[in-house]
């Protein structure tokens, strides 16, 4: 398979948030939150000055990624491979990308909030690093681990 990791354009917007909603849907629900940077990733992330990429084979985009900025930090965010697709590397490939980006923008630290329900994410951020933290509160309900990775 060649897999090429893409910068976000335009026309891969609704990629994105297509891609998100099928895996929200399937394990929990699209919070408003999520409905809200789903449909303008410009404004919360590229503007910010985050970066959003693709996983792209042949002329089709199988899978996403997001480094936002949150605060004086930035999360790994909006993660998601199309399911037919699924345990082939990709959501490797796409982290790789994240992590080469974050140390490219000088960023000492990343962090993620996901769920322990999603046991093959966890174990890839684990596998990457990422170590579990204590967290108080959070902008997604289904939000049950909180994980950082030191860069």
């Amino acid at each position: 398979m060649n897999i090429e990791i893409i910068d976000f354009e335009p026309k891969y917007r609704d990629d994105f948030k297509n891609l998100n909603v099928e895996w929200l849907d399937k394990y929990f629900e699209v919070e408003p939150y999520d409905k809200e940077v789903l449909s303008n990733p410009e404004k919360y992330i590229l503007e910010k000055g985050g970066k959003i990429f693709f996983a792209k084979l042949e002329d089709k985009i199988i899978g996403t990624v997001a480094l936002m900025p949150k605060n004086s930090s930035f999360e790994l965010t909006k993660m998601a491979v199309t399911e037919k697709i699924q345990s082939k590397g990709i959501g490797s490939l796409l982290m790789q990308k994240c992590i080469d980006e974050a140390k490219n923008l000088g960023l000492k630290e990343i962090f993620l909030f996901s769920n322990t329900k999603l046991d093959k994410a966890i174990n890839l951020y684990k596998k990457v690093g990422f170590l579990e933290e204590h967290f108080d509160s959070s902008d997604y309900k289904r939000a049950n681990i909180y994980m950082t990775l030191k860069l």
